[in-house]
């Protein structure tokens, strides 16, 4: 089109090279204008901050105190173990000068099998609670992220995030899904 052009001026007025490169820019101008109308001017973005969802909303404030109360018991045990096993060590320490070579190396082995019994115990309790932890916050994690697919299709969003360095308050959908979460 643009040869075309340039070809039916006359003989004499050949254009420079900057003079083709304006006529061009003018003709495509109206071109590129029809292009950008034909395609969508800007996508929506959401934010989740998934750690609210998991620290604030109901489900989560439910999961925690069920937890406590599943694992207080064993909480218990494990502080008045540790409580004895520090007694026990303290009372060591105050009667190791007086006791006999063999008192002392026998009630030393049972200080660190209670040391040891003690760690052991601890250990468990952290990992199973750990453990329960991870499952309930699944759960959660499960039904928010229905909860979040349901607002993007609503709000038809192109993406949601759950990570970034800043985020506007006005792309923050975290309290219409923890509205929803908390139903």
């Amino acid at each position: 089109m643009l040869k075309n052009l340039i070809d039916s001026l006359p003989g004499k007025v050949k254009p420079t090279l900057g003079a083709s490169l304006a006529l061009a820019a003018v003709c495509a101008a109206p071109l590129a204008q029809a292009q950008a109308q034909a395609q969508p001017t800007s996508s929506r973005i959401g934010f989740v901050y998934t750690e609210r969802l998991m620290t604030d909303s109901k489900m989560a404030k439910s999961a925690d105190a069920k937890l406590a109360a599943e694992f207080s018991k064993r909480q218990k045990a494990v502080e008045e173990m540790v409580g004895k096993y520090k007694q026990t060590s303290e009372k060591f320490d105050a009667e190791a000068a007086n006791l006999s070579e063999l008192d002392r190396t026998r009630r030393a082995r049972e200080l660190y099998n209670m040391q040891k019994d003690v760690e052991r115990m601890q250990r468990e309790f952290q990992e199973d609670l750990q453990q329960r932890k991870n499952e309930e916050r699944a759960a959660i994690a499960q039904k928010a992220y229905k909860l979040v697919e349901q607002v993007a299709e609503q709000e038809k969003l192109d993406a949601v995030l759950v990570e970034a360095a800043w985020v506007s308050p006005r792309v923050d959908i975290t309290d219409k899904i923890l509205k929803l979460l908390d139903k």
